[in-house]
């Protein structure tokens, strides 16, 4: 995010009357130029700008006077556009040479505004990025410090270990090559079978084959979006050798059930972690009760580190073993004598300093994201035509992004709503698209997939980013609800809710 994206609408605002002096301290404090004069209750009276206040001494005004509604100066028939308006008419201003639109409510109160640089649009996630993290990196650029050695690598791993609560802690440079290296690690490779949900994204499955095992799709369940317990059984066969549970959207899976399965038939598990940082299963935190768990900090994860992934073991052999992996395969007490065939999976330092701030505030970034979905949710909860995200007594959800499931509407709708909220300026994105229908997986399927197919054409997520404000999310959910609305259900599939 640009740091001209970040100035607050009050550097904007003045209300009059006020003297000269004062609103050309607020020009120069938003750099932008414009200051919009309101009066007591916010309501847009017009816009004065640079050039008005140039004009303006030019022609003899000094710094004590005075400016009122009356003042000749204000422009009082200035250009706005409704709180809602579509991206497309913000454009058409801005291409107009209008270079700071008010955005008003329905009262006329500016509530927002949009420049070039800032167009009002919900993105569906962003990063969060504060002082400590820029601070960090800098230390690693003057210091040279900046590929994957150094201070912050070690101190990342320890931090994460101690939130989850123990394990032994893998930096890698990102979440698919954290399930790729614990794979590796665990001696998963050519000739084995690995059961893999096939509602997930493309990183569980491409890890899988990138190890030169065999990925072997299941369905999900329908009550929580996880693998199903009932199509691991039906799958098993004596070429399998672990499973990897994806703990999707936030939403833990049954992992006792997974591993009293897979203690009984000696299989590993690998969990898919990604998007599960500070999700609880019956009070535990998610990545500890598998053979190792695997994280991402991509840059639209709940922390991030831009790239960046972790692997987490829970036998300190294959962590050790693991270490060797990541760096080439090289022995740590002979210089470049390589015991394996390794890889190059290191994080580099720089990433380290960022997810060593981001550790920090975990508490702080994770419970800003638990409000925004509690406030999704309680608006959301009479929604006829919705199913909201799993529920249940045993676990909690990481609340990584906020996603529903469109009830008794047609094909395609979901795709419809999603271009309309864009025209409107909110970024929403599909549920992922069920692996066993991309060419480069069919070859792993085994059967139909009614479930993963059902939940990936319904699903639809909305903006959940860290930066969302308290009276953002209304005003995203009164546009969704007005777009939904628009879409008129399929009387065929009015009673359907899940399948």
């Amino acid at each position: 995010m640009k740091a001209r994206d970040k100035i607050p609408l009050e550097l904007l605002l003045v209300a009059l009357p006020a003297t000269f002096q004062d609103v050309l301290e607020a020009i120069n404090a938003n750099h932008l130029g414009v200051v919009f004069f309101v009066d007591a209750d916010r309501r847009l009276i017009g816009i004065f700008t640079d050039g008005d206040a140039r004009r303006a001494l030019l022609e003899g005004a000094t710094l004590g006077d005075t400016i009122t509604r009356d003042t000749e100066y204000v422009n009082k028939s200035p250009h706005y556009l409704p709180l809602g308006a579509k991206i497309s008419d913000i454009w058409k201003l801005l291409e107009q040479g209008v270079r700071c639109i008010p955005l008003l409510d329905s009262d006329g109160r500016v509530t927002d505004f949009s420049t070039r640089d800032r167009i009002r649009q919900f993105m569906v996630l962003e990063p969060d990025i504060g002082e400590q993290e820029i601070s960090n990196v800098l230390e690693c650029v003057t210091s040279g410090w900046i590929s994957s050695q150094g201070r912050f690598i070690g101190k990342f791993e320890e931090a994460f270990a101690t939130y989850l609560g123990g394990g032994h802690t893998i930096a890698v440079a990102n979440g698919t090559v954290a399930l790729q290296l614990g794979l590796t690690a665990l001696g998963i490779g050519a000739g084995d079978e690995v059961i893999v949900p096939d509602f997930t994204f493309g990183a569980s499955i491409n890890a899988i084959i990138h190890s030169g095992a065999t990925p072997v799709l299941a369905d999900v369940d329908k009550d929580n979006w996880t693998i199903d317990l009932a199509e691991m059984q039906r799958l098993l066969t004596p070429r399998t050798k672990a499973i990897m549970p994806v703990h999707i959207y936030g939403q833990p899976a049954h992992i006792d059930e997974i591993k009293a399965f897979a203690d009984s038939n000696g299989l590993f598990i690998i969990e898919d972690c990604a998007e599960a940082l500070g999700a609880t299963y019956k009070n535990r935190r998610v990545g500890l009760d598998g053979d190792c768990g695997c994280f991402s900090f991509f840059a639209n994860k709940s922390i991030t580190t831009g790239e960046g992934g972790m692997v987490v073991f829970k036998d300190a052999e294959v962590a050790k073993r693991a270490r060797v992996l990541r760096d080439h395969g090289m022995s740590p007490k002979k210089r470049y004598w390589h015991e394996y065939a390794g890889f190059n999976f290191r994080m580099t330092n720089m990433q380290a300093a960022i997810g060593v701030a981001q550790m920090d505030r975990i508490d702080e970034l994770l419970d800003r994201k638990k409000m925004i979905f509690q406030t999704y949710d309680k608006l959301l909860s009479g929604v006829d035509s919705l199913s909201l995200l799993p529920s249940n007594d045993w676990s909690e959800n990481a609340c990584w992004l906020y996603t529903v499931i469109l009830k008794g509407h047609a094909e395609g709708s979901r795709d419809t709503l999603i271009a309309n909220l864009g025209y409107r300026g909110i970024d929403a994105r599909p549920g992922f698209y069920p692996m066993h229908e991309m060419e480069p997986y069919r070859e792993y399927g085994h059967g139909a997939y009614p479930v993963a197919s059902y939940l990936s054409a319904n699903s639809i997520s909305l903006p959940s980013s860290f930066g969302l404000a308290n009276e953002d999310i209304p005003h995203i959910i009164e546009i969704f609800l007005d777009e939904l609305s628009a879409i008129a259900p399929n009387a065929a599939l009015a009673g359907t809710s899940e399948q």
